[in-house]
């Protein structure tokens, strides 16, 4: 499944809603399940619901493997029956909306914690380059990260305010993964079964705020702290078929600036999972970024943002991840 947060207004209130996508449509997972109970006689099928399929997206991915089967279960019942009928829930309730009735938020708009590695080879022989430096030999013992703000989080279409005066504003080009279930000490065999799913991750960077507080072998922090975009779904494992064949792709006002491949990352997914976990637990919602792929940055290739500067990052089949730089100069 395509899984996404969205918000609806309603006459009491503005709420945010775990949904997945169908076509041209987003189908509320909750309401879904709420409409199932229902017409399997279920009295108290909203209080169920909101149990085993909750609203939003932390909790639903709390609720494990057990929440997802009983969510693709509700999905396909309410997408079967709706190409004969109106859908709608016990009481008259929305089930699936179309794209002009939600906004898309980031996927998981409160992660428990985020984490971003430098997983490239390629991107940090080119970094380190540029401070006149060769790898250091510890990148290749073991995955390295940063912890980064998780209450920053925008997600696609939002619009990312000029940070902190910098005068070196950067992308970065990453795919993000979503840990699924609680654990600690896991095997990198085992790894995956810890993944609920992935998304497109923008680590924005203001790279002179950034280099001057790492010069004090500390961070990154403020540098980065500012924001952190990410969408426009999460895709479910078994959406896609070879990780490594992911084509990643960024364009900044329609001209593409940087494209990669998923596979030449050095540090996989299960072997970070297996690294961050050794003597720590991990929780559902947690986000782990993979950290740039080879040349894609601008820091790579010394060109960087300006205020009105509209940046796309690609990865199919997730989507495109757009985000807009609004600055003193620009306005919406």
């Amino acid at each position: 499944m395509k899984l996404v947060s969205f918000r609806v207004r309603t006459p009491v209130g503005t709420f945010t809603r775990v949904g997945a996508t169908h076509g041209q449509q987003v189908v509320d997972l909750n309401m879904a399940y709420v409409r199932w109970l229902a017409d399997q006689q279920e009295t108290q099928s909203h209080r169920l619901a909101n149990a085993q399929v909750p609203p939003t997206m932390l909790e639903f991915l709390e609720g494990g493997p057990s929440t997802l089967a009983a969510a693709r279960r509700a999905k396909d019942y309410v997408t079967t029956r709706s190409s004969s009928v109106s859908v709608k829930g016990p009481s008259g309730e929305t089930i699936l909306y179309s794209a002009a009735d939600g906004q898309l938020m980031a996927p998981l708009p409160n992660p428990s914690s985020l984490r971003d590695f430098i997983a490239f080879e390629e991107h940090i022989a080119a970094t380190s380059k540029k401070r006149g430096q060769a790898i250091p030999p510890e990148w290749y013992k073991v995955p390295v990260y940063y912890k980064g703000n998780h209450r920053t989080i925008i997600g696609p279409e939002e619009p990312l305010s000029w940070p902190l005066e910098t005068t070196k504003l950067d992308y970065e080009l990453e795919l993000a993964c979503v840990i699924g279930r609680q654990g600690k000490d896991i095997s990198e065999r085992h790894a995956e079964d810890y993944i609920a799913g992935y998304t497109i991750m923008n680590d924005f960077s203001a790279r002179d705020i950034q280099f001057q507080e790492m010069a004090c072998r500390l961070g990154p922090a403020k540098g980065k702290d500012f924001a952190t975009a990410l969408g426009p779904c999460l895709v479910t494992p078994d959406e896609i078929a070879d990780l490594g064949a992911l084509t990643m792709i960024a364009r900044v006002n329609g001209e593409e600036w940087s494209r990669g491949r998923f596979g030449t990352i050095h540090w996989s997914f299960p072997q970070m999972i297996a690294h961050v976990s050794r003597g720590e637990t991990i929780y559902p919602g947690d986000v782990f970024g993979s950290g740039t792929v080879g040349g894609g940055c601008g820091l790579e290739m010394d060109r960087y943002l300006k205020p009105g500067d509209v940046v796309e990052l690609e990865i199919q089949p997730i989507g495109v991840l757009r985000t807009k730089v609004i600055g003193p100069t620009s306005r919406g």
